[in-house]
């Protein structure tokens, strides 16, 4: 079966009839389904829990799902199947007793990104792909370089863990030239083929710890984004572990290591010289000459100046640049980019108070990135930590904390982490979890402790399933908040 499977390697390859079994029916799951189905694939779903409109459509595509009641039942169903391979969903971690079963029974075990990349000349050419990775950054970074590249007239879209399925994208009936895929760690732990024209890995910093089962699992899962690239593997200067990451990997033959960072570029690199965002790695007459990209002045217009939002500028430019859109192109684009919402986002200044809405913030690298871009913060921190410790970003920062407000199920081991680290720093912990609620206590002890010149930061370093939808919703609510308190102390 094995040697069948590497000769599946085009959407016209003869995919009739192998036995899929797919795991999860999310929006990963449910078109990862839909997809074999239509390539007339034999496929049987098993779902976490069910999902009555999803499950309807499957009926009506003919595709069994089963629904398993406990995270350990491997159902008879699924042993009768004799799946040829399984293509499973980011939720389910290598420890689950479904990816155990399949490694068991010898079954190979795929992603959605793996499928996808075989299939991505459903409609004629190949789209090229761009892969965008890190523990923070990621979405702005996808987001900025699909702008950067349709700036040049090319077709791409932006796909992946951004929210686009990829396989929605590749089955796009007008085609793409180029994808700009967003790719967690989880998904790249199943990529086996997936060969980018170029690969950026922004950052490496402990996350989904529960999930990978080590710091180095993690790590190794961050430098797949780099296996087979063809054109560039990018990587961040500050950043040690994504260049030994890049020293590492198996690359095509001419694959280059480009760097990025935000200080004076060495060649072969994208930095900034006085001011200016350059290019000194993809010309030819590098050693000497820079191309200039965009200024500093501009992105400060664009609410882009933070030292990491212009580490994501450089890193989007320079997988733009290896496939050859222009220094011209890349200006005109960042000029009309508007930056993701709960990204940095400022909410409004009130009584020389700033209030920012950083709510994507999920994890302790990207709350740091927040952290260091404000003098004096009232820090809003907390939720789901996803075994993170968080105590190290707290010693940290204490000096430039004037309080914390502590939200979330994980109050305790943020609260001890303050009393460790920071005993000094007033904390003030929201016990709610009345999602309706949580937000307006926690905005509403901010405005007491707040003073003028303060920064109020919802940054929580933490995901946000506990108390809310998503971070988008816990980002809306805390600006609701924020406007509602204000609008009262206007009265």
């Amino acid at each position: 079966m094995t040697k069948k499977l590497d000769s599946l390697t085009s959407w016209h390859s003869e995919w009739q009839g192998l036995r899929v079994a797919v795991f999860g029916l999310g929006m990963t799951g449910f078109s990862v389904a839909d997809t074999l189905a239509e390539l007339g694939c034999e496929v049987l779903v098993i779902a976490g829990k069910p999902d009555e409109d999803r499950q309807r459509i499957l009926q009506v595509l003919q595709v069994p799902c089963v629904v398993t009641e406990t995270q350990d039942e491997v159902p008879q169903q699924l042993r009768d199947f004799n799946a040829d391979l399984v293509v499973t969903s980011p939720g389910y971690p290598p420890h689950h007793a479904l990816l155990r079963w399949a490694q068991d029974e010898s079954i190979p075990v795929w992603g959605d990104i793996e499928l996808a990349w075989r299939l991505r000349d459903k409609t004629g050419t190949r789209s090229r792909w761009l892969l965008v990775t890190g523990t923070n950054g990621k979405t702005t970074t996808t987001q900025l370089a699909a702008h950067m590249v349709a700036e040049s007239g090319m077709r791409v879209a932006p796909a992946g863990n951004i929210g686009i399925p990829v396989l929605d994208a590749v089955r796009d009936p007008q085609g793409y030239d180029v994808l700009v895929v967003e790719i967690s760690s989880y998904q790249l732990y199943h990529t086996h083929t997936v060969s980018p024209e170029a690969a950026v890995v922004l950052n490496v910093a402990p996350d989904h710890l529960d999930w990978h089962g080590s710091f180095a699992a993690y790590r190794e899962a961050k430098g797949r984004a780099y296996h087979l690239a063809r054109i560039a593997c990018v990587y961040n200067l500050a950043d040690e572990t994504t260049r030994e990451l890049v020293e590492a990997a198996d690359v095509v033959e001419g694959c280059r290591a480009i760097g990025f960072g935000t200080d004076v570029p060495p060649v072969s690199a994208l930095g900034v010289v006085n001011g200016v965002l350059v290019d000194r790695a993809f010309l030819d007459d590098r050693r000497t000459r820079a191309l200039e990209l965009t200024t500093l002045d501009e992105l400060r217009e664009r609410g882009m100046s933070a030292k990491h939002l212009v580490e994501d500028v450089l890193a989007a430019a320079a997988l733009a640049r290896a496939i050859d859109v222009s220094p011209e192109q890349i200006s005109a684009a960042i000029a009309g980019f508007t930056p993701d919402q709960h990204r940095n986002q400022q909410v409004l200044t009130h009584n020389g108070i700033r209030w920012v809405d950083d709510s994507k913030a999920t994890n302790t690298h990207a709350a740091e990135a927040s952290l260091q871009a404000y003098r004096s913060v009232v820090w809003i921190v907390g939720g789901l930590l996803k075994g993170v410790d968080i105590a190290p970003l707290v010693a940290s920062h204490a000096e430039r904390l004037r309080a914390a407000i502590v939200i979330g199920t994980d109050r305790e081991p943020v609260q001890t982490a303050f009393a460790q680290h920071a005993p000094e720093v007033p904390l003030v912990a929201i016990d709610c979890d009345d999602t309706d609620r949580v937000m307006p206590q926690a905005v509403a002890a901010a405005l007491e402790l707040a003073q003028d010149g303060d920064t109020v930061l919802l940054a929580p370093a933490a995901a946000s399933m506990d108390q809310f939808d998503s971070y988008s919703d816990r980002g809306e609510k805390f600006q609701q908040a924020v406007r509602a308190a204000v609008a009262d102390t206007n009265q």
